[in-house]
């Protein structure tokens, strides 16, 4: 296998031992096999069981030794088998344990992995322990982009260590649909903290004009934006999370944790008072004029950038690109993508005139903290604004009255409308008839959008999970077909076999 350079760490006492195991077991992932050497009393078991009990979030739980059983399976967020192969017979029995099936469905921690190591893949992470004085030297080879990920969590510890949090505990929160994930810190002293791992990236290919995708859609690519939008909001009373410390060039944050409550209910519905109150904080938001140039340091300044026609024409491709030929098995013809941008053309034309401002861009379930001892606008906690810019208000309205990942019915959605509306009235000044058409207009880019991307989720990512929201993404768009001004669009698509909904 072709492997970076060793890893090599002192661990000075058991409790160095356990917090590198809750760290490795953040930088492991279904598929892979971590071999673990070492002589009797190196602390092989130490390791694997500090593994599973980060794995499974709990100090607790039960780790009995694999020695006469052989191997021990745990059922947890990615499944876990723990082998101990001290006592294997012949290595060829390693397939009767069922090692192959527990690799391709999850992670196997192997002790005593000599014993049979022509059976293991050569793509292991290979870990030796070895006494060192009072403590014990670790020593790691694997293939390079593993490495790389070991690598990626020993840097967050030490990011760690520099904001005063060296030995804090630190578990797995959430992994979302981009290449970011979260993890909980807990310090030893003081409340949870987040920590947002958002590794910077190599271009992707070019989709436009020379660009990749994020730089068409004007996607964030860096930490900036999101402290920017960050400090912004909260500057003006809204619940976003204060900042701890950043490296920007490394792409990890250390933000405050607004809670764990979210908008819906035990069974994934949504709670009508916590959408009620998220459109009256969205109201108030739109009722405020946000700079689109926000310092973020001495040395950077944030450009919020504008939804432009680029961005917006690069979203609705995804039905062209995406959606029609997994729909009818056939591609859209040469007409047919000249007629559709066409219509986007003219459609983008009406919006010239509409209100702009901050967009949050997926102000939806997901992304909304509910903080019930807040009061106001801080009752509700916005977390995912990174990629915000500045367009047509009605976009926002629209991701939370038509959650994407959650099925508002049309009483609360006439609910939701109303209360905006109103709360907009009585600012005074508020185009009404304008933002209506807006809204439309901004609905369909938006359901057009989710249309494509669920499908490329699917086809390109191998995710099938999110096709389930296509039927919602469907009747959503043609809530937004009702306004006269779609017209062109509805019958596009209906002649296209889209905005019917399918199962």
């Amino acid at each position: 296998m072709t492997t970076g350079d060793a890893i090599s760490l002192f661990l000075k006492d058991e409790a160095a031992t356990i917090r590198f195991g809750e760290d490795l077991a953040l930088a492991l992932k279904a598929g892979d096999c971590l071999a673990l050497s070492g002589d009797l009393g190196a602390g092989k078991s130490s390791l694997a069981r500090a593994i599973l009990r980060a794995m499974a979030d709990d100090e607790g739980l039960e780790v009995p030794s694999p020695t006469f059983t052989l191997v021990q399976s745990y059922d947890l967020r990615i499944p876990v088998s723990h082998f101990d192969l001290y006592r294997l017979g012949d290595p060829a029995e390693l397939t009767e344990l069922g090692f192959d099936e527990a690799l391709q469905n999850g992670i196997c921690l192997v002790e005593w992995p000599e014993m049979a190591v022509s059976e293991l893949p050569e793509t292991r992470i290979s870990l030796r322990l070895e006494h060192e004085g009072a403590g014990r030297r670790v020593t790691i080879t694997a293939p390079e982009k593993t490495a790389a990920r070991i690598h990626r969590v020993l840097d967050i510890r030490s990011f760690l260590a520099g904001a005063g949090y060296g030995e804090a505990k630190r578990r797995f929160l959430i992994g979302d649909a981009s290449l970011r994930a979260y993890e909980s810190v807990y310090p030893k002293k003081g409340e949870r903290k987040i920590l947002m791992d958002w590794p910077p990236l190599p271009d992707g290919p070019p989709v436009l004009d020379g660009k990749p995708y994020p730089k068409v859609a004007h996607l964030a690519e860096n930490a900036y934006p999101f402290v920017a939008i960050a400090n912004a909001l909260r500057e003006r009373g809204f619940a976003t999370p204060e900042i701890y410390k950043v490296d920007y060039n490394s792409g990890i944050l250390l933000i405050e944790d607004l809670g764990s409550e979210g908008v819906l209910d035990d069974d994934g519905r949504p709670i009508a008072e916590r959408y009620r109150q998220s459109v009256a904080c969205l109201a108030h938001l739109h009722s405020m004029q946000i700079p689109q140039d926000i310092p973020v340091s001495s040395m950077h300044t944030h450009h919020v950038p504008d939804f432009d026609r680029t961005a917006m024409k690069m979203e609705v491709r995804l039905v062209l690109d995406w959606h029609i030929a997994w729909k009818r098995g056939t591609a859209p013809s040469d007409a047919e993508r000249e007629e559709y941008l066409a219509i986007w053309d003219h459609l983008i034309d009406e919006l010239q005139s509409a209100e702009t401002n901050l967009l949050l861009r997926d102000f939806h379930s997901p992304n909304i903290i509910w903080r019930e001892h807040e009061n106001g606008i801080r009752k509700v906690g916005i977390i995912d604004f990174q990629d915000s810019m500045i367009g047509p208000t009605a976009y926002d309205l629209a991701s939370i009255v038509q959650d994407a990942r959650v099925t508002i019915e049309p009483d609360l959605f006439r609910q939701l409308m109303d209360d905006y509306l109103t709360l907009r009235r009585a600012q005074g000044g508020f185009d009404e008839a304008g933002f209506m058409k807006a809204w439309a207009i901004m609905s369909a880019q938006r359901n057009c959008k989710l249309a494509g991307l669920w499908v490329r989720l699917l086809q390109r990512d191998g995710k099938p999970g999110y096709l389930k929201h296509m039927p919602r993404t469907l009747s959503y768009l043609n809530v937004a077909f009702e306004h006269e001004a779609l017209a062109p669009l509805r019958d596009w698509c209906a002649r296209a076999g889209i905005g019917q909904s399918e199962s």
